[in-house]
């Protein structure tokens, strides 16, 4: 009770501001006009959550090169102003825009993971978490997981080996880069996974994740991220 008088007293002292273009907001991070400019991800493919003209169980990409994961959840498309979001969030720290996008993806992710057993944040090699202080997929997952009813589990997965960022490769090199890169811990068997990442650009580090689990026994792996590529 105290807490929430606390919290009452410093949002009549500092009204919360929107995220995006400062205004007051209407809930604490997003104002009304701004949430309904997000880029939603409506059309897509069920598979990969690659953005289609209309909806599909399986885009051509798909087709060609099946993922070894079921379905992809992804909300929103890697545009203005989520791309914003993203990088406050990933390289500065800005709790306010990872709690506004972990709303956004538990919000998407609710009723679609019926069955499932472990939430598995993508990990950092050690290196690179080091650098950054803090991963911040699993910092999405853990507000995601206690919304879902799912048990975190970021130990399942570990990165092996430093890579390069995917962001300054092209496909072909991503998918180099990422290959062995990951290790589950031990049997997996049964286990039904909703592996978890920021962004899905190409699916190349959610495939290769996704396989590292399966290969260990997971009987079925879910991707779920806040947004996808177009």
């Amino acid at each position: 009770m105290l807490g929430e008088s606390f919290a009452r007293v410093g949002a009549a002292l500092l009204p919360p501001r929107c995220l995006v273009c400062g205004a007051a907001g209407a809930d604490a991070d997003l104002c009304a006009a701004c949430r309904g400019e997000l880029p939603w991800n409506r059309a897509c493919c069920a598979r990969c959550a690659l953005p289609l003209p209309a909806p599909a169980p399986d885009c051509g990409i798909c087709q060609r090169r099946p993922p070894g994961f079921a379905a992809t959840v992804a909300p929103l498309l890697y545009a203005a102003p989520v791309d914003r979001l993203l990088t406050r969030f990933k390289f500065h720290a800005d709790l306010a825009s990872g709690r506004l996008l972990a709303d956004v993806l538990g919000a998407a992710l609710a009723g679609r993971v019926q069955g499932l057993d472990f939430i598995v944040p993508v990990p950092l090699h050690r290196r690179r978490l080091a650098q950054r202080g803090y991963n911040q997929t699993l910092e999405l997952a853990r507000p995601v997981a206690r919304r879902l009813g799912l048990r975190l589990a970021p130990g399942l997965l570990h990165r092996t080996r430093a890579t390069a960022a995917q962001s300054e490769l092209d496909g072909a090199a991503r998918r180099r880069n990422v290959r062995g890169a990951f290790a589950a811990a031990g049997d997996l068997s049964g286990a039904r996974i909703l592996l978890l990442d920021d962004v899905v650009t190409t699916t190349t580090t959610v495939r290769e994740a996704a396989a590292t689990l399966l290969d260990a026994g997971a009987a079925v792996v879910h991707v779920g991220a806040v947004a996808r590529a177009p």
